[in-house]
């Protein structure tokens, strides 16, 4: 290897041999590594994840899209009139066999605390005809339809096990008669109407009262009369005054007229004086206490004729007028020569 060099003859230290030096590798080629996939997704699909985020969203595709495509399929399958005459025939079939089982049927009806009339009346008042279905009678229904009789007062209605309608009536209690223009009806202590009535004879053991608006000032009637106890048995009625006040007729003509405010301390005071002065057992037509601080008492027709004659003055007739005797006299004599 030395020849190879030329510069190493003479040079001393200068002709040692140059080292060797080895010739570099080529490298390996790497291996090609695959692209990796971006785990972040796309615009348009993180859009549609935030919009399904939110509860309306989810409802629309949980709830609204299958329940639009099943209404959807029903109205298709619906528009059909075949189909919907099919569907509601049997529909009515069902529910006809499930009402009419043995189990929910009526097949009688009882009645109690009823009087004969009203007892018929209830029972011309079911809309349909026993046996029956339960479903077919509304009870609710019927007992509004029952309570418009005068004469009921409250009624329980309900199903008893064994197909049985129960009704249990409680019926008002005429306590006075009231006489109208239009005619006699029973009353109950309210007021409210009852029955009618084609005379007094038919109730003799009630009192009776009369005039407009008596009806609606019934309690304080009964009140009145009441209080009248020791003339009760002179008493023939109450009568109401311009539908403000009362007047208590007593036998022979006597009345005594009431104040509108404080009629019943009115009346007892008449009834203290009566029993202490017998003031009722004279001859005294009107006791008028409309004017509390001025009572006045008129004196019937025989007192005051028995006073104007005291008097020397002429009596006077039924009518409230002078009798002129010597007129009588002259037209009776006239009479006997006829």
């Amino acid at each position: 290897m030395q020849g190879l060099n030329p510069f190493a003859r003479g040079q001393g230290d200068r002709g040692r041999p140059a080292p060797v030096r080895h010739a570099p590798l080529r490298p390996e080629p790497t291996p090609q590594r695959a692209a990796r996939r971006d785990p972040a997704p796309s615009r348009l699909a993180y859009r549609l994840n935030r919009m399904m985020l939110r509860p309306i969203m989810r409802r629309l595709v949980h709830i609204g899209i299958p329940a639009f495509l099943a209404v959807l399929v029903a109205g298709i399958w619906l528009s059909d009139e075949t189909r919907r005459a099919n569907l509601t025939g049997g529909i009515d079939s069902i529910v006809d066999k499930v009402q009419h089982r043995e189990a929910f049927m009526v097949k009688m009806m009882t009645i109690e605390g009823a009087s004969p009339v009203v007892d018929k009346g209830l029972r011309a008042m079911l809309p349909v005809a026993l046996p029956a279905s339960s479903f077919d009678i509304d009870l609710d229904n019927l007992r509004e339809r029952v309570l418009k009789l005068d004469a009921v007062e409250a009624v329980e209605l309900r199903i008893k096990p064994g197909g049985i309608l129960s009704a249990t009536v409680t019926e008002r209690v005429p306590v006075v008669l009231w006489r109208h223009a239009r005619g006699i009806e029973l009353l109950d202590k309210t007021g409210h109407r009852v029955a009618s009535a084609t005379s007094r004879e038919v109730r003799k053991d009630l009192p009776i009262i009369a005039g407009e608006g008596a009806d609606r000032a019934t309690p304080e009637a009964l009140a009145l009369i009441d209080a009248a106890g020791p003339v009760l048995p002179r008493l023939r009625g109450l009568e109401r005054m311009g539908e403000r006040r009362w007047d208590l007729v007593l036998d022979r003509g006597q009345r005594i007229k009431l104040p509108p405010e404080g009629a019943l301390q009115a009346l007892e005071s008449v009834i203290a004086q009566d029993r202490a002065q017998a003031m009722l057992d004279r001859d005294i037509s009107v006791v008028d206490l409309r004017q509390k601080a001025r009572p006045v008492v008129r004196l019937g027709l025989e007192a005051q004729n028995a006073i104007r004659r005291a008097r020397g003055q002429p009596e006077l007739d039924a009518e409230g007028n002078p009798i002129d005797k010597a007129a009588i006299a002259k037209a009776n004599k006239n009479s006997k020569k006829i």
